[in-house]
């Protein structure tokens, strides 16, 4: 961490040349992402006859990653939604040159005095969950509904009929490409998805990718900080963060408390108001079952990045292990209720 900590000063330093006496320290791994390595550090420096301290997160590009990202997409994700008001940590610095840390990086506020809930335990939020709740389904309701080239963000165009293909093709070709045995549940849901279609998206908005409970900070208070891992964000069908949100694995395998705050129906209807949209029944089915296949196919890619020796985090282990049992249940219990509808 020490050699770390000096070449960060120095590239401080060439960003900031009014500062001096430019100091790096506390610099620690947080664990826990899978495409990027996340340092938390304070950075402290002279400038205007002041002594500025100010705590950072760097994210810096993995040797191997679980998920292959473009880190400058998180970046300006923070970079267009941190003006609106939506809590997210300010964006600093985006970094593409080697020379300073050997991989791309960028820099973001640390936000201090917060946690992050785990969802891989049965209560994670305690007494104030419900508060937690109304914010976490409200946010997401206003990433669906605010508009992509307003804020900015240039992503790859996607038709309304077309964001279940354009997700599903992608998901298929991790399984493809990185299943170290079969995969016949998986198989399975590709061949109903494909055959069953969802209605064409409401509207394009912005898709985080990864919003769930575990990807935001809090406060002792109950207020959302902070919401992070952006680094899956494209344009899509609003219903895929809906549906990824309220997975039966942030739930602790609980479909009907999504994310372990509310209950199921309040928080589609939080959504609903927040969003301006209306949550077609068809088409939440669909993506609740698309969701549950793309974190096969993400726990899949983990077996196979940590197996090949590509990525030793301990994290990746347990991912192909706990999350590929509980999505491979979630989809078979699905697609049997499917088969015993069509056979009704």
């Amino acid at each position: 961490m020490e050699e770390l900590a000096k070449r960060f000063a120095t590239y401080l330093a060439h960003k900031m040349p009014k500062a001096s006496n430019i100091e790096v320290a506390d610099v620690s791994r947080i664990h826990g992402g899978a495409s990027r390595e996340t340092f938390r550090l304070n950075a402290a420096w002279d400038e205007g006859g002041h002594r500025v301290v100010r705590p950072l997160i760097l994210r810096r590009d993995p040797v191997a990653s679980l998920i292959e990202t473009e880190r400058d997409l998180e970046y300006n994700a923070y970079r267009a939604f941190h003006p609106t008001g939506l809590p997210v940590p300010e964006p600093l610095y985006l970094e593409t040159d080697l020379k300073w840390l050997d991989r791309p990086f960028f820099v973001m506020e640390q936000i201090v005095g917060c946690a992050a809930g785990s969802p891989f335990t049965p209560d994670p939020y305690g007494p104030i969950a419900q508060k937690l709740g109304k914010q976490f389904w409200t946010h997401l309701g206003h990433i669906a509904a605010a508009d992509p080239e307003k804020l900015g963000l240039k992503m790859d165009p996607v038709a309304p009929d077309e964001c279940w293909s354009r997700e599903l093709d992608k998901w298929e070709k991790v399984i493809d490409e990185d299943e170290l045995c079969p995969q016949p549940v998986a198989r399975a849901a590709i061949r109903w998805l494909r055959r069953n279609p969802p209605p064409p998206a409401q509207k394009i908005s912005v898709v985080h990718g990864d919003y769930r409970s575990g990807n935001f900070l809090f406060n002792p208070e109950g207020e959302i900080k902070a919401i992070l891992d952006w680094e899956m964000c494209h344009l899509g069908d609003p219903l895929e963060d809906l549906c990824w949100a309220a997975d039966p694995l942030w739930g602790f395998d609980n479909k009907e408390l999504p994310g372990g705050m509310l209950p199921r129906a309040e928080s589609l209807r939080l959504w609903q108001e927040a969003s301006g949209l209306k949550i077609d029944p068809k088409a939440l089915r669909w993506w609740e079952i698309f969701n549950s296949l793309k974190g096969l196919a993400i726990w899949i890619s983990a077996g196979k990045e940590y197996q090949s020796g590509s990525n030793r985090d301990p994290i990746l282990a347990l991912s192909s292990i706990y999350p590929t049992d509980v999505h491979n249940r979630v989809l078979a219990k699905e697609l049997a209720a499917l088969s015993k509808e069509a056979r009704a």
